[in-house]
């Protein structure tokens, strides 16, 4: 209990909060404890089962041709790659499907980074409110020195919120905001494996071609898992 204090709480945690609004906006500051929960699933991408999809439907389009993919795409779950083979389907220029792919994916990551931004302002936030409540509490203090007994214990706690601060920004926010980090980079590189699928599907390439070229996306001991079921004859 020495190091519990709900004033020093309230200083930093709610003050530092607060000062979001002002930083981002309401909605990615509201919706900032749906952003941290983030960090604490088991969050995949699936990239084994999207490689094996885009190896069928590469396989099934030399056979039949690409309008014969059609039929597949109700089926999809994964509704960037969904829109990409609809646009093949389409008969849509490879330029475009590939502009309209990146387009997409790069405003998934504006919106992710300015989500980002937010629980990293919070881990900047936190460690000057700790700051501005130990001051509170060192006023609070030197108003009533002619206490000698209670210099000590009012000295402890207005240190605490420095503390409170620190702990704020360095065992969670900044530790929260790589982790999200690390997945927005992973969601990115499997969009990018997306896009080169779907328009290796459109190219007519061979699917063993296309296999090597989705392996690269992978990590080596992920690549060496799916390897042997779809580069097989």
């Amino acid at each position: 209990m020495t190091f519990v204090d709900i004033p020093s709480v309230l200083i930093v945690v709610l003050g530092s909060y607060f000062g979001l609004f002002s930083f981002g906006s309401i909605p990615d500051t509201i919706g900032i404890f749906k952003t941290i929960g983030l960090c604490f699933k088991n969050v995949s991408f699936n990239e084994k089962n999207l490689i094996t999809k885009l190896m069928s439907m590469s396989e099934k389009a030399r056979r039949e041709g690409l309008l014969a993919l059609e039929e597949e795409l109700e089926d999809l779950d994964d509704q960037f790659m969904k829109k990409g083979l609809r646009l093949v389907v389409d008969g849509t220029d490879a330029e475009i499907v590939r502009a309209l792919m990146e387009t997409e994916m790069a405003q998934m990551g504006e919106r992710h980074v300015a989500k980002i931004k937010v629980v990293n302002m919070w881990g900047t936030l936190a460690p000057g409110l700790g700051m501005l409540g130990t001051v509170i509490g060192l006023i609070g203090m030197l108003k009533n020195l002619e206490d000698k007994s209670a210099l000590g214990p009012n000295m402890a706690v207005a240190l605490i919120t420095t503390l409170y601060g620190s702990m704020v920004a360095n065992l969670m926010m900044i530790p929260w905001s790589g982790k999200l980090q690390t997945m927005d980079a992973t969601e990115g590189k499997v969009k990018e494996m997306v896009i080169e699928g779907v328009l290796s599907i459109q190219a007519g390439d061979n699917p063993r071609i296309l296999g090597m070229k989705l392996l690269s996306y992978l990590t080596p001991e992920d690549a060496k898992a799916v390897e042997a079921e779809i580069m097989k004859d």
